[in-house]
């Protein structure tokens, strides 16, 4: 009974990694290839490999250690390459504008200063 739990959780955790792994080559595909040239990060086209090889990897090659180096890898761009990605294709701070709650129509609001 045990061994069949913690069957069900390695299975659980690799549905995550794929998961994860998916959602990642989807947002790195509908980012613009200038925004990672502009954000000084590695090309569309490497993180598009990279994170392909990831989704392959889990679903045809059951390895841990190369799902673990996948998960690192889709980590570093959900992490830190996307942010740097989505903030200079403009989308800032979840507001359709981009900018902080405070900005008016004209500009950021100081409060009469």
């Amino acid at each position: 009974m045990l061994l069949e739990g913690f069957g069900t959780l390695l299975w659980l955790l690799n549905l995550a990694m794929l998961v994860l792994a998916v959602i990642a080559l989807f947002l790195s595909a509908t980012a613009r290839e200038d925004a990672y040239r502009a954000a000084d990060k590695q090309t569309k086209k490497f993180w598009l490999i990279i994170l392909g090889v990831t989704v392959a990897v889990n679903l045809f090659v059951p390895m841990l250690f190369l799902q673990i180096a996948g998960l690192v890898a889709t980590i570093v761009f959900m992490v830190d390459v996307r942010p740097a990605v989505h903030a200079i294709s403009g989308g800032g701070g979840g507001r359709p504008g981009g900018g902080s709650s405070s900005d008016g129509p004209y500009g950021p609001y100081n409060g009469g200063r």
